[in-house]
């Protein structure tokens, strides 16, 4: 079946009601956190309060003798246990051939801590509050070393690791630089643009949790986690860490409430606590409060960046050069190596015929949190540099934000990038030609005038973005890095009345796949979608699944599942043929019904799903019983959602405060299976957009390396109220490689929408002569450069 069959299936396009939203609304929803298991204990860590320092001594007597504790583990007690340091999932090998540097990162520091919120050493004790009193009774004298935290300053600064003296993890490029330079020095006209994209502190509703636990009468592991790809876990905890052999270990992620990439990851604690639950023998707890959250997560973005553009007197592009220094932190988290070179230098084509383009990456060990993906995961930081690049192209050689994109736009597909990918289908024009309409724009004078009546400036700004979802096929992933297969599965189980559970080894944590994989499934086979039933999340239920992330779910944990009902199609076919005494050749299925062609004959879905599991009128011979079909896909390209995007802000010079006062999204991401949820998600990742582009900002105290923003005290989330009512609307260019025709939708809102907000200030801003600052555009910067470009 093709995706223009699909589309048009029952079921398919409706905002079905989300089947979950029922047991989270009364409160029935299960987290981490809420699963009490017997003879549970609990754990708390002792975190390094300094940046940077050598571990002098741990003295952990008085912490083993207090009320309840069963024992405190240090960095000696991993080693002596030889068990290893967390592993990074990606490899990248510098220009100059030699693999990325990759120190050590233990579970528990042993000999240094390299940032405020290290591991340094866990109690374990009957309950909480015993855990944390003993943990403040741990001792521990260090050496306090100069710490470094801006990415721009680590060359300098005193080395973090051995294994990387001048604090440098690779150098990576992508493109010709020679050709490149030769059209720089020709070109009628050159963009020069410096910025840096602000770090982000992920904070979904649900800290991390983890429950690790033994049986001894097994010998086997369960770790209950707050994870968004269990399997990858378990992978990871097993084959390099623990050395534990996997069937061993059972990894179950139940509800997640929000993950947003910073749940990806093989954490410290998950390791820790799956370790200590055996030398104990008990079962153990650990959930992350909100302070610990922040400075302990994965953090998101920062990098520090150099962009130009080289056009012709027109202003057609001809060449782009950038060079971007992005911060690891201070240890290679499990994709951290990806997201500024795979995920980000191969997305700077954006939308445009851009013919020459080179890329370097500098990546850098600093004594904060490890940096990792984060919603977007890359693509953000890449749209972010390309779209402010274009915008001030445009306001350089005096063209309209909308008309020097389209006269840069790709037109023909397939198209290949200079930057390795090549987009199979689009139609960019389209999308900024209703962007323009939802927009109205035409109307956006008359809106500035009476903007400055009221003594506020008005500003638009666009953003044309596009993205690359699923991942690539797993021979190019491995290729690029990957040190695991980009796959995914899905094992549809058809029960004796016909009706259906899907074990899928994507995971749901706020998508809503409950609904829109069961969408699919009942679509096809003409059921209804109460009928199904979706499971996730469970590594001893589920067949081996890579997860989600990447707006991966629907394109390819939904092309497997279709694939596994291709063949309980061909399977029930033959069945019916059986009953109907006809060839499989001529039996037709359709809204549940197998049909004999030219024939009345006919049987349903549900009488052959009885017939398979009750066979007294069978062909044995020829069929086994029952009928559950397990497949996996492995996606032979990337798919391309793209968008326009247009903001609208109204800026009070005398305050620097910034409102946003209309944003217009437009969207084109493939087949869509649920309107109702695809619009939830592009407005959760409009606001994490704008957020980060007026609000949000890690700040490290560059002297001691103290997390400065360490609460919702400091640093600021977006509300509901800073928010306006978002105009949304979709167009359809189906993805050409899968049979859904489905591109993602998850990242979109937070990938396009940063530029589009910036641009748009800076629009307001440019006739007082700011033009340029870096996000977040908070009012005391804003206020700040209207005061500075009037000295």
């Amino acid at each position: 079946m093709g995706a223009s069959d699909f589309v048009n299936l029952p079921n398919i396009g409706t905002s079905v009601r989300r089947k979950e939203d029922y047991r989270f609304l009364t409160g029935g929803g299960q987290y981490t956190d809420d699963i009490t298991l017997a003879n549970q204990s609990y754990a708390v860590f002792v975190r390094s309060p300094h940046a940077h320092a050598k571990i002098n001594s741990i003295n952990t007597a008085a912490a083993k003798a207090a009320p309840g504790v069963l024992d405190v583990f240090v960095g000696e007690d991993v080693a002596a246990d030889k068990i290893n340091g967390l592993p990074c999932g990606w490899l990248i090998t510098s220009t100059s051939g030699n693999p990325m540097k990759e120190p050590p990162h233990p579970i528990l520091a042993q000999g240094k801590v390299r940032y405020v919120g290290d591991h340094v050493a866990m109690v374990v004790a009957e309950t909480l509050e015993q855990a944390k009193n003993a943990a403040e009774l741990v001792d521990v004298d260090y050496e306090v070393l100069s710490a470094v935290v801006r990415v721009t300053d680590a060359a300098k600064a005193t080395a973090l690791h051995e294994a990387a003296p001048d604090n440098h993890c690779y150098k990576w490029a992508i493109g010709d630089k020679g050709q490149v330079d030769a059209v720089f020095a020709t070109a009628a006209h050159v963009t020069k643009l410096a910025l840096t994209n602000n770090r982000l502190i992920p904070n979904a509703m649900e800290p991390r949790a983890v429950i690790g636990s033994y049986s001894r009468a097994t010998d086997e592991y369960v770790l209950y986690v707050s994870n968004q790809n269990p399997h990858v876990e378990r992978l990871l905890l097993t084959a390099f860490v623990m050395g534990l052999p996997e069937h061993k270990v059972r990894v179950i992620a139940p509800d997640v409430g929000g993950g947003f990439g910073s749940k990806i990851y093989l954490y410290a604690e998950d390791v820790c606590l799956t370790w200590a639950s055996k030398k104990l023998n008990r079962n153990i707890k650990w959930t992350a409060d909100r302070s610990e959250a922040f400075v302990s997560d994965a953090h998101g973005r920062d990098h520090s960046s150099h962009a130009e553009m080289a056009m012709d007197k027109d202003g057609k592009f001809l060449a782009m050069r950038v060079h971007t220094d992005a911060n690891m932190g201070a240890y290679l988290s499990t994709f951290a190596p990806a997201v500024p070179t795979i995920l980000y230098a191969t997305l700077l084509a954006g939308q445009y015929t851009c013919p020459q383009i080179y890329v370097e990456v500098d990546a850098w060990f600093t004594n904060t949190a490890p940096v990792d993906a984060y919603r977007g995961a890359g693509r953000p930081e890449a749209t972010y540099l390309l779209e402010r690049l274009v915008t001030r192209a445009a306001w350089e050689l005096g063209l309209a934000q909308d008309e020097i994109r389209r006269r840069n736009f790709v037109k023909d597909f397939p198209y290949q990038t200079p930057v390795a990918l090549q987009y199979d289908v689009g139609d960019f024009h389209a999308l900024l030609k209703r962007g323009n309409e939802l927009a109205d724009v035409a109307g956006f004078e008359q809106r500035k005038t009476a903007s400055a009546a009221k003594g506020l400036l008005r500003g638009i700004g666009y953003s044309c973005y596009i993205e690359a979802c699923g991942l690539a096929p797993s021979n190019i992933a491995g290729a690029l890095g990957a040190r695991a297969g980009l796959f995914e599965c899905g094992e549809v189980r058809v029960h004796p009345t016909g009706s259906v559970t899907v074990f899928t080894g994507s995971h749901s944590h706020g998508q809503g796949h409950e609904t829109t994989f069961a969408q699919v499934v009942a679509a096809r086979l003409g059921i209804s979608v109460d009928a199904v039933d979706i499971v996730h999340g469970d590594t001893g239920r589920v067949p081996f699944g890579m997860g989600t992330y990447g707006s991966r779910s629907m394109s390819v944990g939904g092309t497997a599942i279709m694939k596994a009902l291709d063949k309980i199609e061909t399977k029930a076919k033959k069945i019916a043929a059986h009953l109907m005494e006809a060839s499989d050749a001529d039996v037709e299925f359709a809204n549940g019904e197998f049909t004999i062609k030219g024939t009345d004959k006919k049987v349903t879905f549900g009488q052959v799903a009885l017939t398979a599991y009750v066979p007294h009128n069978y062909p044995l011979d020829k069929l086994e019983p029952g009928l559950n079909e397990t497949a996996f896909y492995d996606p032979t390209n990337f798919t391309f959602p793209a968008g326009t995007y247009i903001c609208e802000v109204e800026v009070d010079p005398a305050t620097g405060v910034v409102r946003v006062d209309s944003f217009t999204a437009v969207d084109d991401f493939g087949n869509i299976i649920n309107p109702m949820i695809v619009e939830g998600q592009v407005h959760g990742g409009l606001v994490q957009g704008i957020g980060q582009a007026l609000l949000e900002n890690c700040v490290y105290d560059p002297e001691s390396g103290q997390l400065l923003t360490g609460s919702f005290m400091d640093y600021a989330m977006p509300r509901a109220d800073d928010m306006p009512n978002f105009k949304l609307a979709t167009l359809c260019t189906p993805c050409s490689h899968n049979p859904l025709g489905a591109k993602g939708c998850g990242e979109a809102g937070a990938i396009g929408s940063p530029p589009a907000v910036i641009n748009a200030v800076l629009d307001a801003l440019r006739p007082l002569g700011v033009i340029d600052f870096d996000m977040p555009a908070s009012s005391s910067r804003v206020w700040e450069a209207i005061l500075s470009a009037k000295k």
